[in-house]
């Protein structure tokens, strides 16, 4: 029997983008925050695929920083949302057998798509396998109060996820690229700190994976 999958239901996708400019607000301009940070550590990169871009929100946000951007979500539904409000192409495809060649785009993105992918080891193994110069990874923290408090609300996209720690995120891509990957990261969403920090307890996890040379000519 396959996952469930929180996000193909048509009421979740239709209410998903509301919470970014409601409750979600100063969350959604910490990860921002932090997020810049990552991507300046490319500054050669010029396109990026955002898998798991659900209804475009970060897909959107990327292209605003000059990205030419492809986004890709399994769920119908909210790749409708994501047309709707317009943006960057945004395609149907499975996270775990990317539809792309290897080395398609300079970036892979996965912001708060990990937690909810069945394999996310397969995950960061597909998303390096299509890029030229590394990963964004945004996901929330297993360690945090942030996510414990997610965890202890429940519902159904709360109950889906396997929230991860940042020792657990390294791990895996040690186990997927080796020692073909430079790592950078910070946590944010911090309780009344807004700021992030080298520190293993913040809500939001945000890693900048980054090809070496050596990577990048062995691919």
């Amino acid at each position: 029997m396959a996952p469930h999958n929180p996000f193909a239901n048509s009421e979740t996708a239709a209410g998903y983008e509301a919470w970014y400019q409601t409750v979600g607000c100063r969350a959604d301009q910490q990860e921002k925050a932090l997020l810049k940070r990552l991507l300046n550590s490319f500054p050669l990169a010029e396109t990026l695929l955002d898998v798991g871009c659900g209804t475009g929100h970060f897909a959107r946000w990327f292209g605003e920083h000059g990205l030419q951007v492809v986004g890709l979500d399994l769920s119908r539904p909210m790749l409708g949302e994501a047309k709707s409000l317009g943006g960057p192409v945004c395609v149907q495809g499975d996270a775990l057998r990317l539809p792309f060649l290897s080395r398609s785009f300079d970036l892979t993105a996965l912001i708060t798509t990990l937690e909810f992918l069945p394999n996310p080891f397969q995950a960061l193994a597909e998303a390096l396998r299509v890029a030229r110069q590394g990963l964004i990874l945004g996901v929330l923290n297993a360690q945090s109060r942030l996510g414990w408090q997610y965890k202890r609300e429940g519902g159904p996209i709360w109950e889906a996820a396997h929230f991860l720690t940042p020792h657990e995120l390294r791990q895996m891509l040690r186990e997927s690229a080796g020692e073909e990957v430079k790592v950078f990261w910070r946590t944010a969403l911090w309780p009344h700190r807004p700021v992030s920090l080298p520190l293993p307890w913040g809500g939001f996890i945000g890693m900048a994976v980054k090809l070496s040379a050596v990577a990048r000519r062995e691919r």
